[in-house]
């Protein structure tokens, strides 16, 4: 028999004990009871299948035809479709799926870069200024939190239209680009981590408000950066009635308005349409997990407001 190594044995007793010890700490009436505990798993395995099932459908039928999808077992694979599903989807779209998933990435990093860095310097200047119209400012800021986007779209398309925008790039990227939460955000995390004696020093020694913000001030918000980020970047990307008001041209086109385009036709080949949206999908899951530290490192410190 081999032997198992003590440290494999010990290391999950040890996170045990640990976790045993937390439990410990809190007052008796604050502990959790085994039925307490045993419904907060049960609800939570429920919220974890409530999110993946729809992917792992989705992956399924993007392996089918029209008609394995009606006649097949809807939560297993049918015959390997990929290839045939692929070319229908190439097909469907003149070649310009591709094109479609490029302009996404466009519209989207271009929108949060911008956003996040007008997002995180106005909520810096409200944090950390005084001037008049402080307050009225922060409440158009929660107002806007308030208002869904679709109420804005419209007006959004007069306003572009009256300046010749429309049916460009711009007519995407600048409404994606501001952010109210964003703004918010960036507030909340520059009144707990940005020390008011850390910008007077910097003021002491010389340096004016930009060199500050530029060299001082984006490193301590860059966790929140990062999260503020990824809300616009997401919005963006998943934004499909802006993009269908502002853009009529085929090539401007995002990759949710193509496939809308895709799926409008009679009869068209649902299991290329999955194939597309889960294609177009996947740069969103990529993007997450790469940052997934940092904006969950963002989300609690915005969290607490100091």
């Amino acid at each position: 028999m081999t032997a198992v190594p003590q440290a494999s044995v010990a290391a999950p007793r040890a996170r045990r004990a640990r976790a045993g010890h937390r439990l410990d700490l809190l007052p008796v009436s604050m502990r959790p009871g085994r039925g307490a505990r045993i419904a907060a798993i049960v609800v939570l395995v429920i919220a974890c299948l409530y999110f993946l099932v729809p992917v792992y459908w989705l992956v399924v039928a993007s392996t089918k035809s029209n008609a394995d999808l009606a006649g097949t077992f809807g939560f297993w694979f049918a015959q390997p479709n990929l290839a045939a599903n692929y070319e229908s989807l190439m097909s469907w779209t003149h070649g310009l799926f591709w094109r479609w998933v490029g302009n996404s990435l466009l519209y989207s990093t271009v929108a949060g870069a911008a956003g996040t860095l007008l997002s995180v310097m106005a909520g810096y200047a409200i944090a950390k200024f005084r001037f008049p119209g402080k307050r009225i400012a922060v409440g158009v800021i929660m107002g806007g939190m308030l208002l869904p986007v679709a109420l804005l779209t419209v007006p959004l398309y007069l306003e572009f239209h009256a300046l010749g925008l429309v049916n460009t790039i711009w007519a995407v990227i600048i409404p994606s680009a501001v952010s109210p939460f964003g703004v918010f955000l960036g507030m909340v995390y520059a009144q707990s981590s940005v020390p008011t004696e850390l910008l007077e020093a910097a003021r002491i020694d010389g340096a004016n408000e930009a060199r500050i913000f530029f060299t001082i001030v984006l490193r301590l918000l860059a966790p929140a950066m990062v999260t503020i980020f990824l809300f616009i970047f997401v919005a963006t990307w998943n934004n499909f009635l802006l993009p269908l008001l502002m853009v009529s041209s085929p090539d401007l086109k995002p990759v949710t308005l193509g496939l809308y385009g895709m799926i409008s036709y009679f009869a068209p080949a649902k299991g290329a349409v999955m194939l597309g949206a889960l294609l177009g999908v996947l740069p969103l899951i990529v993007l997450f997990f790469a940052l997934q530290r940092y904006w969950r490192a963002g989300m609690a410190a915005g969290a607490v407001k100091g």
